[in-house]
């Protein structure tokens, strides 16, 4: 099953990645497919006279692409840390070898009955890897969630493709998917089994769940120097994100016309033209960072994240409207 769940993700990313690939190439034959892509890859306003204008949806649909991801991400984060915590305890081993005589002796059951499946020292940090690493994203939608909300002000004439909005609404899904893939079958499995024993048992006769907050916490306190370093790299763009959408926000803040092309400043569109979208790379490529580098799907999410973006950015210049375009 995970190899399974893990091949489906590396085949949809790369099905997302060469379309993008294919339009790059610099081939007359492939002009209306270049066009297509581009129109489709643009985050920002689509005119009234496009061709494309029925195939729209209102671009303030973003909000739909957090309001998912926020609950897809919270739901992944709760099931991972809560396996984790059950399942992968960073236990000294004799004291771990000690509980599991003592419960076949009929001894008291100090850890539940799924912590005494054995797992490597190796396993239980790529769980507890998982579980940071969904914390990362969280921080992220969150963000993005509030700023949907509260930050911009979409034009109301303001369309997206219909290609675009399902793309988000994939992305948002497969991506926090993908940072937790490795472990995603066994937790799943895990969570069924609950769910199961609380139908047949009731809830009376359930095992009572007590957390105690320092083993809840303390082992992503004991990740290696990568994790951390990705987590520097992650904010450092979450920041200039956050920042730069700040910016963008504030353009029809001040009696700027709602069709007025405004050039922003501060923060980094000081140094280039889309700061928003390299920000939003180095948000993911933190990530990957933290991922230890080993995983090739979270290779392929962030490979997907750079060409999308860039082509996006190129779709922004092109048709200058760069102001009135929203990240991923």
């Amino acid at each position: 099953m995970e190899i399974g769940l893990v091949g489906l993700l590396r085949a949809a990313w790369i099905a997302g990645i060469l379309p993008i690939v294919i339009a790059s190439l610099p081939y007359s034959r492939l002009g209306l497919f270049h066009g297509l892509v581009l129109e489709f890859a643009k985050r920002g306003k689509i005119m009234q006279s496009s061709p494309y204008h029925k195939f729209t949806v209102p671009q303030r649909f973003f909000s739909h692409f957090y309001m998912m991801a926020v609950v897809w991400t919270t739901l992944l984060l709760l099931t991972t840390w809560i396996y984790a915590y059950r399942t992968a305890s960073l236990v000294p081993e004799p004291y771990f070898y000690s509980s599991i005589s003592s419960y076949l002796a009929g001894g008291s059951n100090i850890f539940p009955f799924h912590k005494l499946h054995l797992i490597s020292s190796e396993h239980r940090c790529s769980i507890w890897l998982s579980v940071f690493l969904l914390l990362l994203m969280e921080v992220q939608v969150l963000r993005r969630l509030l700023e949907t909300m509260y930050v911009f002000n979409y034009n109301p004439s303001a369309r997206m493709h219909i290609f675009g909005y399902l793309t988000g609404l994939y992305f948002y899904v497969a991506a926090p998917l993908s940072l937790c893939c490795t472990c995603a079958p066994e937790m799943f499995k895990f969570g069924t089994n609950e769910i199961t024993q609380f139908i047949v048992k009731g809830k009376d006769t359930m095992q009572a769940i007590e957390f105690d907050w320092y083993d809840f916490v303390n082992p992503l306190l004991k990740l290696g120097w990568c994790q951390w370093v990705g987590a520097t790299i992650f904010f450092w763009g979450w920041i200039h994100q956050l920042r730069c959408h700040a910016i963008l926000g504030s353009l029809r803040e001040h009696g700027r016309g709602i069709d007025e092309y405004v050039i922003p400043y501060g923060d980094w569109f000081e140094i280039v033209s889309s700061p928003h979208y390299l920000a939003e790379i180095i948000i993911y490529a933190g990530m990957v960072v933290a991922s230890g580098g080993a995983d090739l799907t979270i290779w392929f999410l962030f490979a997907f994240v750079v060409l999308f973006l860039v082509h996006s950015g190129k779709s922004s210049i092109c048709s200058g409207r760069n102001t009135q375009v929203v990240s991923s």
